[in-house]
């Protein structure tokens, strides 16, 4: 709450929302997961549907925690031990939900497959921009070392994608901001979150969002759709 706008002006936030999912779905191309940000639908309320085997409105609190663990939680290569932990069950119990996972979301199994197989092969990884990461520990003799660099290879596309639509994101907005809306400014980037200030008059507010909309979700073409989560307020604490 300590950053607030000027007098006659607000803050804006715009949130890419769950982008790393989005980013999987289309590195991944998993017809399940696809067809969730397709039809906008709530992915960790799809996802614990398709584990649990329930109707969506069926879907518990629990549940869809669980849920939400797990899709995050497989970019980043967790274990059942981990998500054991995270989620206060027995380990056999939350492999099983793993297993279930990668079941439901088969091409993303296979996706992690491929993508540590070529690393193993060229040395590196790269984003959808085509930035290249080195993973020289890829093909360590060091089973701890090896498990490491799997994990580096497997997120580095999705995060590294991430960072590309954000910046590319942050590039269009900017110019489009000056050329067309000159009082309204791109502020600050936290992770996929952008902030902007602006005029607090409603006319001006009104198209900074739709601009910043319109230049966000237009950043990068996807085979699934990118969506903002857009507020505006005084002070930076009064969103979310």
């Amino acid at each position: 709450s300590a950053f607030s706008a000027p007098e006659g002006r607000l803050l804006v936030s715009a949130d890419y929302a769950q982008i790393e999912l989005v980013i999987l779905a289309h590195l991944s191309r998993d017809p399940n997961l696809c067809a969730a940000f397709n039809e906008g639908k709530d992915v960790h309320r799809e996802t614990a549907s398709l584990i649990f085997g329930v109707a969506p409105d069926a879907v518990s609190a629990d549940q869809r925690r669980t849920a939400k663990t797990i899709n995050f939680g497989v970019m980043y290569g967790m274990s059942a031990f981990r998500l054991g932990n995270q989620l206060g069950i027995p380990r056999g119990k939350a492999q099983a939900f793993i297993d279930s996972y990668f079941a439901t979301y088969s091409h993303i199994r296979e996706f992690i497959r491929a993508t540590i197989e070529k690393a193993e092969q060229t040395g590196y990884v790269e984003t959808i921009m085509g930035r290249k990461r080195p993973i020289p520990a890829i093909n360590s003799k060091n089973k701890t070392e090896k498990a490491g660099a799997e994990r580096i290879a497997v997120n580095t596309p999705i995060q590294g994608s991430a960072a590309d639509v954000v910046k590319k994101a942050m590039i269009a907005v900017d110019k489009a901001l000056k050329e067309r809306i000159p009082g309204a400014k791109l502020l600050l980037q936290v992770h996929d979150e952008l902030i902007f200030e602006c005029p607090s008059e409603k006319s001006v507010l009104d198209a900074t969002l739709a601009l910043i909309r319109e230049k966000m979700e237009g950043a990068v073409k996807l085979s699934v759709p990118l969506r903002v989560s857009i507020e505006a307020g005084k002070n930076w604490g009064a969103f979310h």
